[in-house]
């Protein structure tokens, strides 16, 4: 086989519809756009639009709230700080704040705090201080022997 035998398979490549190109071709004239209007124009994009009826995303009622001074935190779960603890990117024996958690490269940035979930286990006796932690955390370190603070944010 040479490259000039390749060919694709039957029915693979489909040729495009040339529209307005005569009658005879079954789209001439309007190209199947119909006659005038704004959708026979060129250049429109009616995304959303239900031809004067009103929009499906009028008709629907608003639902909740987004709170404009909420706080966004770091989430950073207990097995990966004890994954970091085993590889000795994290020192079990010092008291873990925020600030080495973002040095050590488990946390990128603090954002508004960073935030202790209970995903996974720990083994390590850790002291750790963060801006918060689920009550489940905050068990799962005191049952290891550790302690985990809260920080409590002053007040804005």
């Amino acid at each position: 086989m040479k490259l000039n035998e390749l060919r694709d398979n039957e029915g693979a490549a489909r040729k495009k519809k040339r529209v307005a190109r005569g009658p005879g071709s079954g789209k001439g004239k309007t190209a199947g756009r119909g006659i005038k209007g704004q959708k026979s124009r060129s250049g429109v994009a009616l995304n959303g639009y239900e031809g004067g009826q009103m929009p499906l995303y009028r008709r629907l009622p608003k639902r909740g709230f987004t709170k404009p001074n909420a706080k966004s935190y770091a989430v950073v779960n207990l097995g990966l700080i004890q994954k970091f603890v085993d590889a000795g990117k994290l020192d079990a024996a010092q008291p873990i704040t925020e600030d080495v958690l973002v040095t050590s490269g488990l946390v990128r940035r603090k954002l508004d705090g960073i935030r202790v979930l209970a995903k996974g286990d720990v083994t390590a006796k850790l002291a750790l201080e963060v801006s918060g932690a689920s009550q489940s955390a905050i068990e799962a370190v005191e049952k290891a022997g550790g302690s985990l603070k809260v920080a409590v944010a002053a007040a804005e």
